[in-house]
This record gives C-alpha cells, sequence and structure tokens, in this order.
C-alpha cells in the first residue's frame, strides 16, 4: 500500500486512537511527524513521544501516547489536515488564519522547520498550511 499523505495517515491514526479511547498510537517514523509529535507536546495535546527503530524496520516507529484530563476526556478535541497534497494551502507571515476559531494550533512547514503559525508570526516567516489542532 503507498501512502500519498503521510501527515493525514497520522492525524487519521490519532483520531482513532481518540475515539477508541487508546492510551497509546503506534505511526510509522518519519521526520517531519516527528516534529508534528513534538509541537502537539510542547502544546499540551498529548503527554510524550518516542521513537522507536530496529534493525528489522529501519524507518522506525513514533509511539504517541494521548493525553486526557481528569473527566477521561482527550485533551484533542479535533485534527485537521489543512494543505492536502492535490491543494496546498501558503501563508506569509502575517496571514490571519486562526487554528479553529481561535482555540487550536496550526502547524506550519516553514523554510526554518516545523512550528506553530504563532512562532511562524514570531519570526516573521510564511509556510504551508500543514494541520489544525484544538
Amino acid at each position: 500500500m503507498s501512502m500519498t499523505d503521510p501527515v493525514a495517515d497520522m492525524l487519521t491514526r490519532l483520531r482513532n486512537a481518540r475515539h477508541a479511547r487508546k492510551e497509546q498510537v503506534a505511526i510509522p517514523a518519519s521526520n517531519l511527524k516527528i516534529s508534528i509529535a513534538q509541537i502537539m507536546k510542547e502544546e499540551g495535546y498529548i503527554k510524550k513521544y518516542k521513537v522507536i527503530r530496529s534493525a528489522k524496520n529501519k524507518q522506525g516507529v513514533l509511539k504517541i501516547s494521548l493525553r486526557y484530563d481528569e473527566d477521561d476526556q482527550c485533551v484533542i478535541e479535533g485534527l485537521q489536515r489543512v494543505s492536502k497534497p492535490g491543494r496546498r494551502l501558503y501563508v506569509g507571515h502575517d496571514h490571519d488564519l486562526k487554528g479553529h476559531g481561535g482555540i487550536g494550533v496550526l502547524i506550519l512547514s516553514t523554510s526554518q522547520g516545523i512550528m506553530t503559525d504563532k512562532e511562524a508570526q514570531r519570526r516573521r516567516i510564511g509556510g504551508e498550511v500543514l494541520c489544525s489542532i484544538w
């Protein structure tokens, strides 16, 4: 099975794990997905993540531990792929897009790496809007 959109696959796996109330989700690792997981951890959407590499599986597996609040609700309410392979969405540093009505975070791919929209605005750089998490 060829994967045309690994970011959409990652978001779908997270969404499915959230609905199934799983503690952890395993995703084929890549530098892009690891960067997205790092931002999700920094923004408080997940507890932790780790990359497991083996001789058999050179690509490795990204294990993400979902975070639940005291009412046992997943702190991730939703995940949405914004820029798609067939229709890319780029923004300048002065964009006024908001991650899900201002309550979420947009993750951008910029010339200086993967970062949140707030960080990109602070650095005055634009990029491709990968996804929105709220």
